[in-house]
């Protein structure tokens, strides 16, 4: 007989060898993409029940609820999985600070490093000093 019970739709995400899948956060407003971050399984779980962005902590081996000690909690709207199954694309709304802040270095976007004339250059402000905003 077959099995008609519904495919778990954790079952359908292709994790990596470690038990991993790369996330992309863009904030839902702008467009902009916000930051890179990795998650397992319960963290995505977790991120569809809060409707909060959960993701893994690879240094510190841990889920990690974006904005745990920042205040700067992510909203989720969307959760789209791409074609291969192997990348999600959050988008969200970054709360905790007008203009958003995402980044650990108090700046909008993680991704703030412009290579331009043979370097990298910082091309977003500092937000908010993160000495302020880490305890």
């Amino acid at each position: 007989m077959p099995d008609n019970s519904p495919m778990n739709w954790l079952d359908e995400v292709k994790w990596d060898n470690q038990g991993l899948l790369p996330v992309i956060a863009q904030e839902a407003s702008s467009g902009d993409v916000l930051m890179f971050a990795w998650m397992n399984r319960e963290a995505l779980q977790k991120t569809a029940e809060l409707g909060r962005a959960v993701y893994f902590s690879r240094s510190r081996g841990k889920l990690w609820f974006k904005g745990e000690e920042s205040g700067f909690v992510q909203t989720v709207h969307e959760m789209r999985l791409d074609c291969d199954s192997d990348v999600l694309l959050l988008k969200v709304t970054q709360q905790g600070h007008d203009p958003s802040i995402a980044c650990h270095t108090g700046r909008h976007s993680c991704f703030f490093s412009l290579y331009r004339d043979g370097q990298w250059q910082a091309v977003e402000p500092v937000l908010k000093d993160p000495e302020s905003i880490y305890k």
